[in-house]
């Protein structure tokens, strides 16, 4: 089979009209990116200033041979030292039990019941497979109108910009990782996803589950167990 490869224009100027077609694909690329910044403005946080809130949701990041990965981990722990610091009540894990052998949201309540977080403040979303659906579920399945966001700093402003969107007040905290090649590879893609983002805040689209209204999180701010 022959290979046809893509020819560059032959004349100057359809060389100038390719060069500023590929400039305004990068430009328009980057819009999602920068409206991200500046709708988050003024809403990210540390754990040591993060205004006192009942409920932090942290996003789930992955599990390696069933436990939290490493990023994943750091989130928790960010969490576990916002609750033992009395800036938070309740953590509401939220991550992706779509297959019975992978199981994200009771992995994060058991690392946070070891890091001292009592497994009576913890409350599980097993639906929440992107940034979306996990904002739109806090939202409308388990009434959080007001929440500290926890994750990685490349990842925050894109979930506090979703949340925001789907009604929840938000504070988001950025986890400060290495800059390694994981740390890369989600800068990027982070790039890519906040065209997603900006979409998903056009169209507002249903999660892929929602499910009935539950009461987890008024039971774990009650006591009402």
């Amino acid at each position: 089979m022959k290979i046809v490869r893509p020819r560059l224009p032959r004349t100057r100027a359809g060389r100038r009209r390719l060069v500023q077609a590929v400039m305004a694909v990068c430009a328009l690329a980057l819009v999602p990116a920068a409206w991200l910044h500046v709708v988050t403005d003024g809403r990210l946080r540390t754990t040591a200033d993060v205004p006192r809130t009942d409920v932090a949701v942290v996003f789930g990041a992955g599990l390696w041979n069933g436990e939290p990965s490493p990023y994943l981990a750091h989130r928790l722990d960010a969490a576990a030292e916002l609750y033992r610091a009395g800036r938070v009540k309740v953590v509401l894990v939220t991550g992706d039990n779509s297959r019975e052998e992978y199981d994200e949201p009771d992995a994060m309540r058991a690392y946070l019941v070891r890091s001292g977080v009592p497994d009576r403040r913890i409350v599980s979303d097993y639906a929440g497979f992107d940034t979306w659906d996990s904002c739109v579920r806090a939202k409308k399945i388990f009434g959080v109108d007001e929440a500290v966001l926890i994750s990685q700093g490349f990842h925050i402003r894109r979930a506090v910009a979703l949340c925001e969107d789907a009604g929840i007040v938000s504070y988001g905290v950025g986890v400060a990782e290495p800059h390694d090649s994981t740390w890369y590879y989600g800068g990027v893609r982070e790039i890519l996803a906040s065209g997603k983002a900006a979409l998903d805040a056009v169209i507002e689209p249903d999660p892929r589950f929602l499910g009935r209204r539950e009461h987890g999180v008024t039971r774990a701010l009650t006591g009402g167990f």
